[in-house]
């Protein structure tokens, strides 16, 4: 099959997943749909829950591994959509439905370039592709969960929407849960122990916060009280005031050290939820970054997260499609960009895969 039959299959591909549902953890459907393409096209593909994965055929062990990873999961449609989410139209060369810009672009690009050279003998590099469930739920069936399963990954690949720029850093998350205590009582008495207007310096000092480390490709650390909540009734002032905090790390912090600094500094309790969503990235030298570079590409830090947070080798964010569409009305993806991605996929891994 040549390259451009290659790319129309990889759209057709996108038709038919957009027109199936595949809410996180609600995959089991487009996963059919992924293991009925590498059918076809001969690749001997495994199933693990509802991700779909392959090797190339001269996988050899002795050679590092390239991992190429996108999901086929969704968030539900928002209700601001005037057209179908789950029906897949052509308009004006955009592909509107659900899932067309995140990732399901990324994702029939990476599995058409897989296949372009999955029969390829006498690669530099293997190759592994991962079809993966539940990325946008950061759920405990998806890509983190094929690490232990999928052969060592050196560096990887992510499919998320980029403009196939080269996302060469991604911020990692830490949401907090925080409490900022006081005493109870009734309204109609005093009370200089109210711990809402304690939260008010509480608040202050979240917003006042900086962290000393600063990333030349990711900037500063972001910090950012993003729920509040407090009280039952009116006349009852309440014991104390529960605070969501929404932590964004840079490369030069691991989780852990964001967490051990602020549950020493912080003026009130706080408890991370998870630790695991690190921050990424890849050397800017690495012969993966500078075969894009040689193709035009731009490096860029990504303030946004992807499943690189649960990978520990390098990897580079790289996908056609605009992240700025992502869960967005009407999500929609350009059909030359689809081609665009194969085909700068394609050049990119020619590059160090051949000794051409």
């Amino acid at each position: 099959m040549t390259q451009k039959e290659l790319t129309y299959s990889a759209i057709d591909l996108l038709k038919k997943l957009i027109e199936i549902p595949s809410f996180s953890s609600e995959e089991d459907k487009t996963a059919e749909v992924l293991a009925y393409w590498c059918t076809i096209h001969s690749i001997d593909y495994k199933r693990t829950n509802n991700n779909i994965w392959a090797v190339n055929k001269y996988f050899d062990e002795s050679k590092p591994t390239i991992l190429l990873n996108s999901h086929h999961d969704t968030v539900y449609p928002n209700n601001g959509y005037t057209k179908d989410p789950h029906k897949a139209i052509v308009e004006d060369g955009k592909l509107y439905g659900l899932g067309s810009n995140d990732a399901g672009g990324c994702l029939v690009s990476l599995l058409a370039t897989f296949t372009h050279f999955y029969h390829q003998e006498n690669l530099n590099y293997n190759l592994v592709f991962v079809g993966s469930a539940e990325e946008e739920s950061s759920g405990s069936n998806g890509l983190n969960s094929m690490l232990s399963i999928i052969p060592k990954i050196d560096v990887a690949i992510v499919g998320e929407p980029t403009l196939m720029q080269l996302a060469i850093a991604e911020k990692g998350l830490i949401v907090f849960d925080a409490k900022v205590k006081g005493t109870p009582s009734h309204a109609a008495h005093p009370n200089n122990d109210n711990p809402i207007y304690n939260t008010i310096k509480v608040l202050e000092w979240f917003k006042n916060y900086t962290f000393d480390k600063t990333s030349e490709v990711l900037g500063d650390v972001k910090m950012t009280v993003t729920q509040i909540n407090a009280g039952k009734q009116h006349n009852a002032v309440p014991s104390a005031v529960d605070l969501v905090v929404d932590v964004r790390v840079n490369d030069k912090y691991t989780n852990q050290e964001i967490a051990d600094l602020l549950q020493n500094e912080a003026p009130c309790e706080i408890v991370p939820r998870s630790l695991r969503l690190n921050s990424s990235s890849i050397d800017k030298n690495h012969e993966l970054i500078q075969a894009g570079i040689a193709l035009g590409r731009e490096t860029y830090g990504s303030p946004t997260l992807s499943d690189q947070s649960v990978l520990s080798c390098q990897s580079v964010k790289l996908g056609p499609g605009d992240s700025r569409r992502s869960h967005t009305a009407d999500e929609f993806i350009y059909i030359d960009e689809i081609k665009e991605g194969i085909d700068i996929y394609i050049k990119i891994l020619t590059t160090i895969l051949t000794d051409h």
